[in-house]
Parts: structure tokens; C-alpha cells; sequence
């Protein structure tokens, strides 16, 4: 951003320069040339401008929140091996890279895996989860404070900010926490959501 902004700012001096050196060395200044170059210089302030805007403008970043948990990695040992390597290479992606702090499967009423940031807690689908299944659909929870239910995502771990549910059709959900609210973009939901459906098919065969 900062480098277009630069070549913007460049590029509108450099119009507004060739502008007043246009006029300043005319030997006739008419109307035509007087409206010509008022247009040019308009357009030349205002892309300055434009560039100067984009310099200041600096989106401000969620800040990263402190969760506990430990660093570990559990993954069901009576799963085939296609299915333990599909799984530690996905949630291995997701956790490099997204804002992921922990992904936790549910596949067939058990956890299959916890990776990430982990708790000992047992997890039990709530309201969120439940819906996100019977709706078939993901449910992106960008900022878990403005949900009353979010606390049913504390057996996952306590206190996230940001919470994805996916849903692996009626038989279990892909849950991914993120290290603070607002953490997932559109990419990472489409990115979950296609390796969730990989998942799924897997698991199923």
C-alpha cells in the first residue's frame, strides 16, 4: 500500500509540474488552453491527495489475546493411516496459515483431533454447533463476546475471541479457535471449509 501510495503522490506531482510548465511557457493562452489545464491540475490535486490519504490510512490490527492452554497435538490412533496424515498436514496448514490458535475435529460423537493450543476438557456440541449442523452450513463467529452461547466453545478453549464451526454433515463439526476477534478472512473460510469437505469425505470412506 505504502508503495502505490508513493508512485500516486509521484505520478500526480509530475502532471501538475507538466501543467505549469505547459501554461507558464505558452505563447498564446486562450480559453481552450486555460480550461485544459485547470482540468489537469484539478485532476493532478487530487490524485496527491489520493496518495497522501492512502499513507495515513492504517487499519487497525485485533490484537493478539493471551489464551490458556498448552502447545500439543492429539490425534486418534484407530484411524486409518491416509486419514492421521490428511489430518496432521491440514490442521498443520491452517495452524501456519491463519490466525488459527487451535482446531479441534468431532467426528462420530468423539474427538479425533486437538491441535494447537489444547485443553483436557471434554467437548460436547452446543447450541452453535448444533445449529451449524442442522443448518449444513458454517457459522463464523467474528467476535465471541456479542454471542451469549460462547461458552460452549470453553471445553475447546477457554475464552477464544474468534470461532469457526463447519459442519462434516450430520456426523461431526470442524472447529477452529483464532488468536483474536475479527483473525479469519473470507479465504480462510472458504480454505476450512474445502478441507473440512475433504475431511468428510475421507472419514467416510
Amino acid at each position: 500500500m505504502y508503495k502505490i501510495s508513493k508512485l500516486v503522490i509521484i505520478f500526480g506531482s509530475f502532471l501538475l509540474t507538466l501543467s505549469i510548465i505547459n501554461i507558464a511557457t505558452s505563447s498564446e493562452v486562450n480559453p481552450t488552453l486555460v480550461r485544459a489545464e485547470t482540468i489537469s491540475g484539478i485532476a493532478s490535486i487530487a490524485l496527491i491527495t489520493i496518495g497522501y490519504l492512502w499513507t495515513e490510512i492504517k487499519p487497525k490490527q485485533p490484537s493478539k489475546v493471551s489464551l490458556d492452554g498448552k502447545e500439543g497435538f492429539h490425534l486418534c490412533n484407530k484411524l486409518t493411516e491416509d486419514q492421521r496424515s490428511e489430518l496432521a498436514w491440514g490442521s498443520q496448514q491452517i495452524l501456519t496459515a491463519t490466525a488459527a490458535s487451535t482446531i479441534l475435529i468431532y467426528w462420530d460423537n468423539k474427538v479425533i483431533l486437538r491441535r494447537g493450543l489444547i485443553t483436557d476438557k471434554k467437548f460436547e456440541p452446543g447450541e452453535i454447533c448444533k445449529r451449524s449442523i442442522d443448518q449444513n452450513r458454517l457459522i463464523s463467529l467474528v467476535n465471541t463476546e456479542l454471542f451469549p452461547g460462547k461458552d460452549e466453545f470453553n471445553s475447546v478453549l477457554n475464552n477464544l475471541p474468534a470461532v469457526i464451526v463447519y459442519p462434516l454433515e450430520k456426523r461431526g463439526l470442524t472447529i477452529v479457535g483464532g488468536w483474536s476477534k475479527r483473525s479469519f478472512t473470507n479465504s480462510d473460510e472458504k480454505w476450512i471449509s474445502g478441507w473440512s469437505d475433504k475431511i468428510y469425505q475421507l472419514l467416510s470412506n
